[in-house]
């Protein structure tokens, strides 16, 4: 049995988008890159057309594994967000109870997660620990540096 993945839409688009991508643009250029390198002759010594090869099986593995996690994504709408409580596509304002640092997280599911935009899943440690929760909450959040302990400031929808 597959596992449900859980997306925000913007999520959910941006996978739609990279798929679309690969299959209509991507696929085109690397199969051209592969007779390309044919041309060139013996493709036993080849270092062009192994590349070429080593990208199409990279591209075909990404699509479908694309393709398998948007069949199997259900898409969390705008509309069952709730922004009393930290669920999947909100915002959260989070303040270290040590060091009085503010942390903005959004919590996207864990195909969409991305740490240099504040973007961390729901099954992160962080993300798990303050599922649920509500504004002014605190939770003990087990990381792999120690526990740290944060409030919950704020909720928003993304």
């Amino acid at each position: 049995m597959t596992e449900e993945i859980l997306l925000t839409e913007e999520g959910y688009e941006k996978l739609e988008s990279e798929l679309e991508h690969l299959t209509k643009v991507k696929r085109r250029e690397v199969a051209k890159r592969i007779k390309d390198a044919r041309d060139f002759g013996d493709i036993s010594e080849n270092s062009e057309y192994d590349d070429a090869k080593n990208e199409q099986a990279f591209v075909e593995g990404r699509i479908k594994k694309l393709e398998n996690m948007l069949s199997n994504a259900r898409v969390v709408t705008k509309d069952e967000i709730d922004e009393h409580t930290v669920n999947l596509g909100t915002n959260v304002e989070l303040e270290d109870l040590d060091t009085g640092e503010i942390y903005n997280y959004t919590i996207v599911g864990s195909a969409e997660t991305d740490p240099l935009n504040c973007k961390i899943s729901h099954e992160s440690p962080i993300g798990k620990s303050i599922l649920g929760h509500t504004i002014g909450d605190e939770i003990k959040v087990s990381t792999p540096g120690g526990q740290t302990e944060y409030k919950i400031i704020s909720i928003k929808k993304d």
